[in-house]
């Protein structure tokens, strides 16, 4: 099948594919005599692979060790659990970092009147930057002296 067929049953679009393709994802698409990629079921297969580890977060690394274990049936099954279990703690980390990053822009949103006024606590933190540990404490004990 040609690379727009490739794309549709796969789900990967034909610049992805020829991106996965440039990178070494996927084996080079074997050609017809008039140049053109012709892929085979398992070239699709491969696709609907790198597709679905790409929705689930998996780099590029990732999915290539992961594609090579699909490939090999003697592989014990740990290594594609110890990748899993790495990218579930990568996912985790990133998930508490988004939620520190919108805990703070809710605080600095709320400290903002959001009227006339130019004053903006918002635009203040984005221009200084985080304040150390200690200041924060600081304030927040001269707060409530």
């Amino acid at each position: 099948m040609n690379i727009g067929q490739a794309a549709r049953a796969s789900g990967v679009s034909a610049k992805m594919i020829r991106y996965y393709e440039q990178i070494g994802l996927i084996r080079p698409a074997e050609r017809t005599d008039s140049n053109y990629r012709s892929f085979s079921e398992r070239d699709v297969n491969d696709l609907r692979f790198i597709k679905r580890g790409r929705s689930l977060g998996f780099s590029v690394e990732e999915i290539t060790n992961l594609l090579s274990l699909w490939r090999d049936h003697t592989r014990p099954s740990r290594e594609v659990k110890a990748i899993a279990d790495a990218h579930v703690s990568d996912l985790r980390a990133r998930i508490a970092e988004m939620q520190a990053m919108a805990d703070t822009l809710t605080a600095l949103s709320e400290g903002c009147a959001g009227d006339e006024r130019s004053d903006c606590p918002i635009l203040s933190d984005l221009a200084e930057g985080p304040k150390p540990r200690a200041a924060r404490i600081a304030d927040h004990d001269g707060a409530s002296s």
